[in-house]
């Protein structure tokens, strides 16, 4: 059997302190009982809300191989007979072992920050990639403290390539993961409006997300948004932190990876890029102008990590929109279909105008409408009811025939939209989910978003549950 790590391996890489009979190895890592597989090691983090160590006996019912607990906790543990790896910190020991991780691996390692468009770039690479080698990605949105060090920690040592998201809220959260992570690429998708309520202005964010060139390998590339209007900034803090190779991707003329032209569809996009002095064709299987943006930057990586670039564009045609973020369902009224595009996992200023120009763009069918169902965008602090009224001129303009708004900061937005815009305003998804159901007509377009905080995702499963696809059925439009 192939392990993830030896349990010898794993011992050394974390200095820790084996305990009872030790397996070969360990299939996986987990730090959640609950999605555990039989062979995994579980490491019984200890976060802000819970404490892994109180979930060890369900680890083992679970099939864990191993445990990794702090010797502190030994004591509460006394009747487990389970093979553990004792140290002094759980977390600071995933973190060794994603550093060792790191050291084995002949991977290509490609970062992924910004304020928008981190997942969906990290999710394209993954599918991209796929088509030319073996590619290990974060799983989800993993990309804070403890997710970047257990995605390090569960790279196979024989992957192709691996692509890792690094999030952050604060300053300084940064720095120290992506120099766990050290990539040969790092992608800065766009600076934008996004935790503005932790920072002064868009300048101090960007300046955060730049702590992302300091962990870039000698020789390495910073890859940056050539249309963002921070690129002089950014490029400035890459030169300073001493990137071998800054390059750019957008429209901008001087961008090394060119958007020469592009079409967009309902349901994808065609565009034409300009790299290496020779153009690319391409077709993209997920809609929105936003996409192409973040194809550009796909296209660009790859490129950088040596990959087929043949293969690669090809593959971009069978990408499609996660859940959260644009996944389209066909969904049957009683009086016939309709089309709902779930772009409820986040929500800010620059997304929110993706999610509206992506619903102007869809075709209805019939006498369908385009209806926005919107929810807070969160963490904007003492911006918040300007940037949320400040979407009314921007969705009366995009043909839109019906908003729906849910969430207290969301008043600002009703409180801001003409007259001429039909509108319903309600203070919580939940007092709005009644409004939804009753207002949808066969061959509507209705487009769900907002910040993941305020649980519009629920009322994207209601509306699944309510109206169910009928197998076979087209979509609208």
């Amino acid at each position: 059997m192939s392990y993830l790590w030896t349990s010898d391996a794993l011992v050394a890489a974390m200095g820790g302190r084996p305990l009872g009979q030790m397996p070969e190895g360990v299939s996986g890592i987990s730090i959640d009982s609950r999605s555990l597989k039989p062979g995994e090691a579980f490491f019984a983090i200890k976060g802000e809300a819970m404490d892994g160590h109180d979930f060890a006996t369900a680890a083992v019912k679970a099939g864990a191989g191993l445990l990794v607990v702090a010797e502190g906790k030994l004591p509460a543990l006394g009747r487990l007979t389970a093979p553990m790896i004792v140290v002094p910190d759980v977390l600071a020991a995933l973190e060794k072992a994603g550093v060792a991780a790191r050291t084995r691996t002949q991977a290509k390692i490609i970062a992924v920050t910004g304020s928008v468009g981190k997942t969906t770039t990290k999710e394209a690479l993954r599918h991209v990639l796929s088509s030319v080698g073996k590619v290990h990605a974060s799983d989800k949105s993993f990309n804070n403290h403890w997710g970047v060090p257990l995605t390090l920690a569960r790279m196979p040592e024989d992957c192709d390539y691996a692509v890792f998201e690094i999030g952050m809220n604060h300053p300084g959260e940064i720095r120290p993961l992506v120099k766990l992570v050290r990539p040969h690429v790092a992608i800065v998708t766009l600076i934008a409006p996004a935790h503005l309520g932790h920072f002064k202005n868009l300048d101090e964010i960007a300046r955060a997300k730049a702590e992302i060139f300091e962990g870039i390998e000698p020789d390495g590339y910073a890859l940056i948004n050539r249309d963002d209007q921070r690129w002089k900034l950014l490029e400035k803090l890459a030169r300073d932190a001493g990137v071998a190779h800054i390059v750019g991707f957008g429209e901008n003329a001087r961008a090394h990876f060119k958007l020469m032209r592009h079409e967009l569809f309902a349901d994808r996009s065609t565009i034409a890029v300009k790299i290496g002095g020779k153009e690319t064709m391409a077709e993209i299987g997920a809609p929105g102008r936003h996409i192409v943006q973040n194809a550009l930057a796909v296209l660009g990586a790859a490129r950088l990590v040596g990959a087929d670039m043949g293969k690669v564009a090809a593959a971009l045609g069978s990408l499609t929109a996660e859940s959260g973020r644009g996944k389209r369902h066909t969904l049957q009224h009683p009086d016939g279909p309709f089309a709902l595009i779930d772009e409820s996992y986040n929500a800010n200023p620059v997304s929110m105008k993706a999610a509206i120009d992506l619903l102007a763009a869809t075709p209805v069918t019939g006498e369908g409408r385009r209806v926005a169902v919107l929810g807070d965008m969160l963490e904007l602090g003492s911006h918040s009811a300007k940037l949320h009224a400040a979407l009314a001129d921007m969705i009366a303009g995009a043909g839109v025939d019906l908003v729906l708004m849910g969430g207290p900061d969301m008043k600002a937005l009703a409180e801001a939209l003409p007259d001429a815009v039909p509108s319903e305003y309600r203070a919580s998804a939940d007092d709005l989910r009644p409004v939804v159901f009753e207002k949808i007509r066969p061959g509507d377009v209705v487009m769900v978003k907002s910040s993941k905080g305020i649980g519009f995702a629920k009322l994207v499963d209601a509306l699944i549950k309510q109206f169910p696809a009928e197998a076979g059925r087209a979509m609208p439009g």
